[in-house]
């Protein structure tokens, strides 16, 4: 029922902020995704007024699925509501009601925590920003040699260091950073 209402208030919000400002499409798409996810994006804004900024928390920079889909579908809320996606209201809401639940039954079935929008994002994001959604590992490499292949595992990659460690390493490792999360 949780996904039946969050595709109501996106729907809402988009009608209230269409009525409000006709062509103001960024404005529709931002009320539409606060209406849809809620606390979650209101929650960064509640650790700014409070002056408790937590950027590993940022429900921005590491969207659930929830957010992903509150924006994906004011996106699409926004192109019906100005007439530039030929669906009528009530068939979007169906379509996008019946993807949302199964979606979060199929996630909740199976334990999962990926989202269903990684294929897409997959595709979408070298396009959009020249790199890969995943291939964020190229920036952790601070004391090798900048030269060079950056996808490869050659002596300078962060692959071949971790390589090298022990099963025992990497294991203590982890224990010294939970001991260090519960200090």
């Amino acid at each position: 029922m949780k996904e039946v209402v969050r595709v109501r208030k996106i729907a809402v919000g988009i009608h209230h902020a269409h009525h409000h400002y006709h062509h103001g499409w960024f404005v529709m798409i931002a009320t539409g995704w606060v209406k849809g996810s809620g606390v979650a994006l209101m929650s960064n804004f509640e650790q700014l007024l409070r002056g408790v900024w937590k950027p590993e928390a940022n429900e921005i920079m590491h969207m659930s699925f929830p957010t992903k889909a509150s924006l994906y579908g004011a996106i699409l809320f926004t192109l019906q509501q100005t007439r530039w996606l030929p669906v009528s209201k009530a068939s979007l809401i169906f379509i996008f009601t019946m993807f949302m639940v199964s979606c979060k039954v199929f996630l909740t079935a199976t334990h999962s925590h990926s989202s269903p929008f990684d294929v897409l994002e997959s595709y979408v994001c070298p396009v959009l920003f020249g790199t890969a959604l995943v291939g964020d590992h190229h920036h952790d490499n601070h004391g090798g040699a900048h030269g060079g292949s950056h996808g490869g595992s050659g002596p300078g990659s962060p692959h071949s260091a971790m390589a090298t460690k022990s099963k025992e390493e990497l294991s203590e490792g982890s224990r010294k950073k939970k001991t260090k999360k519960a200090d």
